[in-house]
């Protein structure tokens, strides 16, 4: 039976940076009330996702919307530059919930790449939700076959403090290029494609869901190639980070681009520590008791299941969540 229903805000980034505010100075910057002393109950839920654009956004503003309805929960959807800064905003008390990839929760708790100095010591999962795809993207004509043909082209490689980012700059290791090879710009999604169809920008890293919705508008005006990851790059990524599996953007995701070899990295919803073990499971039970509502929010969720939420290749589940993925055998 449902509770009663309180309030689901999805936000703009200015609008949830302000309810961030308003959770930290009425609860302590860990959501609402407290469970046990120094926890913190489900009453106030922040969800860090990404650009408004972006896979992470649609899905976690249903996610909003199904913990408000269920848990009578007040929540709020932020929009933000994604992995990087979503595991901050975790860290600082900003966020109670947060979507993030593989390699962003491994570098922050080994406190290496974009986590230099800034070692995160707890970070535990709610769920493996879905594989999100790096893809490099262009418009036919542009020259980029692979890769190497980026030297000298003007790229996005995602926003500042993003997954994305993180992703391009291994990639482009991987294969012997830096971004002193090419015109490097930090961008979001709708800002990269938009640029692309201008003509100002001639390719764009995007990690995400299948299909990604900014790609797929910018597939109303242009034929999109996705470059493929092909030869000893490829295998360099998949042999040293464990989070990388091999993957494929099957011909037709984009118009009638052609299927093209690349990789994926597990999606992960964490949970802020200072949530109370009860409170974890609460959500978790209620996300996956409606979970149906979830998968019509986007393609890409259609991929999150019980029986591989327990997957996570980093980090370990909550023990809120573990005690709920064990009662479903």
């Amino acid at each position: 039976m449902k509770r009663t229903l309180r309030r689901s805000r999805v936000a703009t980034a200015a609008a949830g940076l302000a309810a961030v505010t308003l959770l930290a100075t009425g609860c302590g910057g860990g959501g609402g009330g407290s469970g046990e002393e120094g926890e913190a109950n489900a009453d106030f839920i922040t969800i860090a996702t990404g650009g408004s654009s972006g896979v992470y956004y649609q899905v976690g503003a249903t996610m909003s919307e199904v913990l408000a309805d269920e848990l009578g929960a007040d929540t709020s959807v932020q929009s933000t530059g994604a992995s990087v800064e979503n595991l901050t905003l975790i860290q600082d008390g900003g966020a109670e919930l947060a979507f993030t990839q593989g390699d962003a929760v491994d570098q922050a708790l080994a406190g290496e790449g974009a986590f230099e100095g800034k070692k995160i010591d707890s970070l535990p999962v709610v769920a493996n939700l879905y594989n999100q795809y790096v893809q490099l993207v262009t418009i036919e004509g542009s020259g980029i076959e692979s890769i190497d043909d980026l030297k000298g082209k003007a790229v996005s490689v995602g926003d500042q403090n993003s997954g994305v980012e993180l992703n391009a700059r291994t990639v482009v290791d991987a294969y012997g290029l830096s971004y002193d090879d090419f015109d490097a710009d930090y961008l979001p999604y709708a800002e990269a494609i938009d640029q692309m169809r201008n003509g100002q920008l001639e390719a764009a890293f995007v990690t995400s869901g299948l299909p990604n919705s900014a790609v797929t508008d910018l597939a109303t005006s242009d034929d999109v190639k996705v470059v493929p990851f092909t030869g000893d790059g490829r295998e360099k990524l998949l042999s040293e980070h464990s989070y990388f599996g091999e993957g494929e953007v099957p011909a037709g995701t984009y118009g009638d681009n052609e299927a093209a070899d690349t990789l994926t990295i597990p999606n992960l919803l964490v949970a802020s520590p200072s949530l109370s073990d009860d409170a974890v499971y609460d959500i978790t039970q209620t996300l996956f008791d409606n979970l149906d509502q979830i998968q019509a929010s986007h393609n890409a969720a259609t991929d999150i299941t019980v029986d591989t939420a327990q997957d996570v290749p980093v980090s370990e589940l909550a023990p809120g969540a573990d005690k709920y993925f064990d009662e479903q055998g």
